[in-house]
């Protein structure tokens, strides 16, 4: 006689100090390509011209609309919990003094992020959009390179974004925590 088990096999989730300790004994090379979301070591796809380029306009367009307000954090970590350090393509952080070199910028740092997906969408929409909302990163932007849209997420609550719409880019597009800041984005598709 069999005995049926309602049990499943246990995951194993890796933590931070975990992918930490895989790069510094060289399981994870030093370039690797790589993010720790929710206990897995996801591979980053390589960033083609159009992604690298977006990123870059984006920067721009953030870094001289925010000014001293805020902080463009551009493809580095963030560390969300004890399981989650993704690197989102762009984040706008409360400024300080030191410039987050004591430790990574936390979720309660960060005002909004922005993801850029040319072969990523699926991935962003489904794992990395949740995780945002679940640490109550105020606002999100998903930007969909092949779509030629931009899909804003706000107002987070019980692991999920609210309000979420598809704005009108022929206007400067405000960040929510950043009041005052506008960006424009009129050349984001053009």
């Amino acid at each position: 006689m069999s005995h049926v088990g309602t049990d499943l096999p246990r995951r194993h989730r890796l933590t931070v100090a975990d992918y930490y300790r895989m790069a510094e004994v060289g399981i994870l090379a030093p370039d690797a390509r790589v993010e720790l979301i929710d206990g897995d070591i996801i591979d980053m796809a390589p960033p083609g011209s159009s992604h690298a380029g977006t990123v870059l306009l984006l920067t721009h367009a953030l870094m001289r609309a925010a000014d001293d307000r805020a902080l463009v954090l551009a493809q580095n970590p963030v560390r969300l919990s004890q399981y989650s350090e993704p690197q989102p393509d762009l984040a706008l952080l409360q400024p300080r003094d030191d410039f987050y070199r004591a430790h990574h910028p936390r979720a309660e740092d960060v005002l909004l992020i922005i993801e850029v997906a040319a072969t990523s969408l699926k991935f962003d929409r489904e794992r990395k959009l949740p995780l945002y909302a679940r640490h109550e990163i105020p606002e999100m932007w998903l930007v969909d390179l092949h779509g030629k849209r931009l899909v804003r997420h706000r107002v987070p609550q019980q692991g999920a974004y609210t309000l979420v719409d598809e704005p009108d880019l022929r206007s400067a597009l405000g960040a929510a925590a950043l009041s005052g800041v506008a960006v424009d984005l009129q050349r984001l598709f053009g």
